[in-house]
């Protein structure tokens, strides 16, 4: 959605997170009743890989021959707080994948981006050569189900 207030143009995007990789999401319910309205509730489960090829990637539940240790998933040590997504955890990523990436396009010579503060999504400011300022925010979700 967007909207225009005063000097500003105000965008919210939804963006959907998609499992890795020999990754599921598993939305966990309260009481069975109705669905989490926080991150913290998305459980991320790996999945065994032992039985079908995906390149030359390792199983991540399951030592090898060659290695008798499990091997250890990317996205728990990085996004996630024990096995859960953490919704902080990704937006500060996002914020810093974006500032990154932010400097590699042509338009950063004449446009200033700013990350705002945010625990819960990834919220930009883009301030250019005109008095119209570009807001913004990416509100992260999960489908839930099998797309």
């Amino acid at each position: 959605s967007w909207s225009i207030f005063e000097e500003r143009i105000l965008y919210q995007l939804l963006v959907f997170l998609q499992p890795p990789p020999r990754h599921s999401f598993r939305l966990e319910l309260y009481g069975g009743t109705h669905l989490p309205e926080r991150c913290s509730n998305i459980r991320v489960v790996l999945e065994c890989t032992c039985l079908r090829k995906i390149g030359n990637s390792p199983c991540f539940l399951h030592p090898s021959k060659n290695n008798q240790t499990a091997q250890q998933s990317p996205l728990l040590q990085t996004l996630c707080t024990g096995s859960y997504l953490d919704v902080e955890e990704i937006a500060c990523w996002v914020q810093n994948s974006v500032q990154t990436a932010w400097e590699h396009l042509p338009q950063w010579q004449h446009w200033q981006l700013t990350v705002l503060p945010s625990s819960h999504s990834c919220r930009v400011l883009l301030s250019g050569p005109s008095e119209i300022q570009l807001c913004a925010a990416l509100v992260f979700a999960v489908e839930q189900g099998f797309p």
